[in-house]
């Protein structure tokens, strides 16, 4: 195990292609049980898109959830993870999966993390057309998902101002936020990273906005660079004055972490819970 790549996720999780299934399939569940509008676009390239799905009873102006899924900035979509509205809409906030263009497609790390900047302020601006509330905005990223939410409330070395999303709380789930190990990594001759987009878009080197509440959660189970890189995203944060909770998930690896996120009762959907109520206050 030990010579085994530690991002190669799907050589260390036994039940990998399982749990994947299990995502596509209840994720087309929730599709077909939730009140929804799919595919709106935030920009005018093919992938950038986001789904909506809605409380029962919607009491507008309703809180705003956004999910950003993982994959190595190279894989997966919006539609395999609309599970993720089951949690969500139980708080009574409207749940938005927002998808994003993949580096093998000809992007470059910039792009997404300005896609995923851009879907946030689309859902500000037109939120008062769908009944929520652009005021009270929290996100939920995994993996690559989460490095990409975490410039939701940060600016890069290279960046003058931050952005101007109203992100209120943010929950970064099994994260990536040094780039450089990934260089080294069995992902390095589909992302060619090059030495500028690692020294410009690692999030600890990134200044974090004073502000928003941020909670880091890593499953127990996963590799050590996935805990090694939540621990230094806190001490980065620490030397600016800036407190990051960082919590240790029991019994999880680095896809059943994200795959209680849907299964309302469990730890992980009680910080999806948290991170609403936060942008509620």
């Amino acid at each position: 195990m030990t010579d085994i790549d530690p991002f190669m996720i799907r050589a260390l999780v036994p039940d990998f292609d399982a749990l994947n299934a299990g995502f596509v399939r209840d994720s087309m569940t929730s599709r077909a049980g939730h009140r929804s509008t799919l595919d709106l676009p935030y920009g005018d390239q093919p992938r950038q898109r986001l789904d909506l799905f809605f409380p029962p009873e919607l009491k507008a102006p309703a809180p705003i959830h956004v999910f950003i899924h993982g994959g190595y900035w190279r894989a997966n979509g919006k539609e395999n993870f609309s599970l993720m509205a089951d949690t969500i809409l139980a708080e009574g906030a409207i749940a938005a999966i927002v998808q994003y263009t993949l580096i093998p497609s000809g992007a470059r790390m910039a792009q997404l993390v300005n896609e995923v900047r851009s879907a946030v302020t689309w859902l500000a601006t037109h939120a008062h057309e769908f009944g929520g509330d652009g005021t009270r905005i929290s996100a939920t990223g995994h993996s690559a998902g989460a490095h990409l939410a975490s410039y939701l409330a940060a600016k890069a070395p290279h960046e003058h101002s931050f952005p101007a999303t109203p992100v209120r709380s943010l929950l970064l789930v099994s994260g990536i936020y040094d780039l450089r190990p990934i260089t080294t990594s069995f992902l390095q001759p589909e992302l060619n990273l090059t030495d500028e987009e690692v020294a410009n878009f690692s999030p600890l080197e990134a200044e974090q906005r004073h502000g928003p509440r941020v909670v880091l959660a890593v499953g127990q189970d996963e590799t050590p660079p996935f805990h090694q890189q939540a621990q230094d995203l806190c001490f980065a944060a620490a030397r600016r004055n800036i407190a990051i909770e960082r919590l240790t998930i029991p019994h999880h690896n680095h896809v059943s972490i994200v795959r209680d996120l849907a299964l309302p009762g469990t730890r992980m959907a009680g910080l999806i819970a948290e991170c609403i109520a936060v942008s509620r206050e």
